[in-house]
């Protein structure tokens, strides 16, 4: 009994001790007086739960809506949505870093925490890193690369036609969004290694790469609310549980590596890997084996899904709205396109140009604001609020793109004419239309710190989203029915469920 007694005041003091540090800090934070949950400017719990539950998209559109540009998510945290911002924050210096959330995606090996180009808070490791292949990366290269697009595309066609178009399978059910996963995921494969992973040809999710992927983001999205768990729970050696990793996926990659040099010789391609180790020649002091690998994964991981989750966005949101449909198949089918359409053709074309820059708008990749650290000289808001050095700081795509003031009315609705000049419009202020909703554009990040694969990303929009509405007949299995959201880090796309045929012409 006496046991239980001192237990139970233990647990009290405990308690009370907790508590006073949440309110003492609290009381000294000089950010309290900024609108937002009181949980929130507490304890890091209610960020931690409100990204658990997935409702962080919805949480943080209604508190900007009810508190405006400036909300207190944590007890040194800030959300944002001013506009004005994005350059500030996400500059090209790179003077705001990257917060302590990246530190997830660093590598234990060994005992060892190794980042990588995207973990990485540091702007010299990350320029050091970079410098090596960045060339690989130009709009120049993505170009270079559309052979090889063609022929993953084709694959993609002959597959989709096979399975639901002809014989005993025509009228079939296909869930797109599983294809167009099978297919990047090919792609990226591909151009990468110069081998595919037979995503498409088996038709499913090949050693659950995909399924991981996302279960990673997911573990990611919540525990990233509070990085020191991480240390405790995915990064612990002691631990008997292991949380999901990219460890399949990275087995493959270092097997392909292995595998080619010990046959240098017979791979003439010019895929990624011949241009890593290109780099590994010209640059010993930076790149070794390991970088290598940490190249080969960045490059199949960081462009994979993200790409997927747009065109799967942009094909749902152009079948759900038939009379867009309607509009870029009429263009599509004007233009007299070959087949695989190239790039140089499609990117000309002004309302397939215009869906894909609405399908960027209405369906960011990123979930989440995308933290930074404020540094030492502060950050003032528009109404001459002044953030201290150290407060973190971020905006949420999903918030900004929703904004009124910058992308007009109906921003929940997918309008590709917003992109396009008005009947009557005078030329200037369409110019100035266009530059505002281009200036806040966070699709692929901004600043230094700008997806890297984003030149290949937006060939791989233009021509996918050509093809399937060039050659296909396309409807929603039932124009009723919504699509499944997964809302972490990432904003997955699941069932898009189509009837398709050839395109009558």
């Amino acid at each position: 009994m006496a046991l239980s007694s001192l237990l139970f005041k233990a647990f009290g003091l405990g308690t009370i001790l907790l508590l006073s540090q949440y309110i003492l800090a609290y009381l000294s934070s000089p950010i309290k007086k900024l609108p937002g949950p009181f949980l929130a400017k507490l304890s890091h719990l209610w960020r931690f739960f409100n990204h658990y539950s997935r409702q962080h998209i919805e949480t943080q559109r209604r508190l900007h809506e009810k508190y405006g540009d400036a909300v207190q998510i944590g007890p040194n945290t800030v959300s944002l949505s001013d506009a004005s911002l994005v350059k500030t924050i996400y500059s090209t210096r790179g003077t705001f870093l990257k917060s302590d959330y990246y530190t997830i995606n660093d590598a234990l090996q060994n005992g060892h925490i190794i980042q990588n180009i995207f973990s990485t808070r540091s702007n010299e490791f990350h320029s050091k890193q970079l410098k090596p292949v960045q060339k690989l990366y130009t709009f120049q290269s993505a170009i270079k690369l559309e052979p090889l697009m063609n022929n993953t595309l084709q694959a993609l066609c002959l597959q989709l036609e096979t399975r639901f178009m002809e014989g005993a399978n025509a009228g079939k059910t296909c869930n797109i969004a599983n294809w167009i996963s099978y297919f990047t995921w090919d792609f990226l494969s591909d151009m990468t290694f110069s081998k595919r992973m037979g995503f498409m040809e088996q038709g499913k999710d090949v050693g659950n790469m995909i399924s991981t992927a996302e279960d990673v983001m997911r573990y990611f999205s919540v525990v990233g609310q509070i990085p020191v768990l991480d240390k405790l729970l995915g990064k612990n050696p002691y631990l008997p549980y292991k949380f999901p990793d990219f460890a399949v996926a990275a087995g493959f990659c270092a097997q392909q590596f292995m595998a080619r040099m010990q046959n240098l010789e017979q791979y003439k391609e010019k895929d990624f890997m011949n241009g890593f180790l290109a780099a590994k020649k010209e640059h010993p002091e930076l790149v070794d084996d390991n970088t290598v690998i940490g190249y080969l994964i960045i490059n199949i991981l960081g462009g994979a899904d993200t790409t997927a989750i747009v065109i799967k966005a942009i094909v749902y949101w152009i079948l759900k709205n038939p009379a867009v449909k309607v509009k870029l198949v009429a263009e599509l089918t004007s233009a007299k396109l070959l087949f695989p359409a190239t790039y140089a053709a499609v990117e000309q074309l002004p309302y397939l140009d215009a869906c894909i820059k609405e399908g960027l708008r209405i369906h960011p990749v990123v979930g989440h604001i995308l933290e930074r650290v404020v540094p030492s000289f502060g950050l003032r808001l528009s109404d001459g609020t002044v953030l201290p050095p150290g407060t973190i700081v971020g905006i949420n795509p999903w918030v900004l793109t929703r904004n009124k003031d910058i992308y007009g009315e109906r921003p929940d609705d997918f309008v590709p004419e917003r992109w396009l000049k008005k009947d009557g419009e005078d030329a200037g202020a369409y110019e100035a239309r266009l530059r505002k909703m281009t200036d806040a554009d966070m699709a692929f990040g901004n600043g230094n710190r700008t997806c890297l694969g984003r030149p290949l990303a937006l060939v791989e929009l233009y021509k996918v989203t050509a093809t399937l509405f060039r050659k296909y007949q396309m409807d929603l299995e039932d124009q009723t029915k919504e699509w499944e959201l997964h809302k972490q880090w990432f904003v997955w796309p699941h069932n898009i469920k189509i009837k398709m045929s050839p395109l009558k012409l």
